[in-house]
């Protein structure tokens, strides 16, 4: 048995509509605990309307947020698994077919960073890394959109020899600069070290994290409450309207390094996109939910 191109065509193409028009079921959850919390009046309304938003979007099969974002999908595959045709390729095609049949029509967020023409496809796209898993007979594929909110304010910067106070200084300066511009509540994700272009990756597989599994690094468990806290009391609130929740979560992950140590944040929006699947070898689909 073989995982073939056509499969992988469609559920990629699905994953991403899904993650246009539903918000992950525990960033809802997340969500509803802030508005139950949340003691600015302002603040409070605001969160009762984007989760009336977010289930409107769901039941009327329309778009959470007119900016869909740029496609990218992380992808893990298993050492046991094969193909029959094209993996790129297929992907390519599901998203140009995707663009073709969506109903509500998505606009144009593929940007030449040379001539800033804007399409629906371009030079990489979509975005797409890959892992393996071993001894792993199905491919397992997460879909995160990337839009301009969030996409804006994220950061890296490398440090030498640094103090935990000094990283948490820099997540939270950069925190700080986005201000209310990445639609909070906002996931943070944090990669602490490897190389450059690794602490962004453990960044962005951070942000991914299905909300409420505890960090098994006591030292990185403590950091993220405690910057969820001193984000929290930023006092930006929902959209920036003042209140309490600024983030629901901070989720940060490490590797060993060198004496130069890279440190990325990767922003997630209140609607946190974010869908998953794993295709097994047998052709059979399971979708993964959060």
């Amino acid at each position: 048995m073989a995982i073939d191109s056509a499969t992988l065509q469609r559920v990629t193409a699905q994953l991403y509509e899904r993650s246009l028009k539903k918000i992950p079921d525990d960033t809802r959850t997340a969500l509803a605990r802030a508005e139950t919390a949340e003691t600015d009046v302002t603040g409070k309304r605001m969160l009762k309307i984007m989760l009336q938003s977010a289930d409107a979007a769901q039941q009327d099969d329309e778009l959470v947020c007119s900016d869909v974002g740029i496609p990218v999908y992380s992808i893990k595959i298993g050492t046991r698994v094969q193909f029959e045709g094209p993996v790129r390729a297929a992907i390519t095609r599901g998203f140009a077919e995707l663009v073709q049949r969506i109903d509500p029509p998505i606009l144009k967020m593929v940007t030449n960073p040379l001539t800033h023409e804007r399409s629906h496809a371009g030079k990489d796209m979509p975005l797409l890394s890959f892992d393996v898993i071993d001894d792993a007979d199905y491919v397992e594929i997460v879909c995160a959109p990337k839009a301009m909110g969030t996409g804006r304010w994220e950061a890296i910067d490398v440090f030498v020899y640094p103090t935990l106070e000094q990283i948490e200084r820099f997540i939270l300066d950069t925190v700080l600069r986005a201000g209310s511009q990445p639609c909070l509540p906002i996931v943070i994700g944090v990669g602490i070290g490897g190389t450059f272009d690794h602490a962004a990756r453990l960044a962005k597989e951070s942000v991914l994290r299905p909300f409420g599994r505890t960090n098994p690094e006591p030292i990185l468990a403590a950091m993220e409450q405690r910057l969820l806290d001193a984000v929290n009391a930023m006092g930006f609130g929902p959209m920036g309207t003042g209140g309490d929740a600024s983030a629901m979560a901070v989720h940060i992950d490490y590797a060993a390094s060198h004496g130069f140590v890279p440190v990325a944040v990767c922003l997630n929006c209140w609607i946190n996109r974010r869908t998953a699947a794993r295709i097994h070898n047998d052709g059979r689909v399971e979708d993964l939910h959060w």
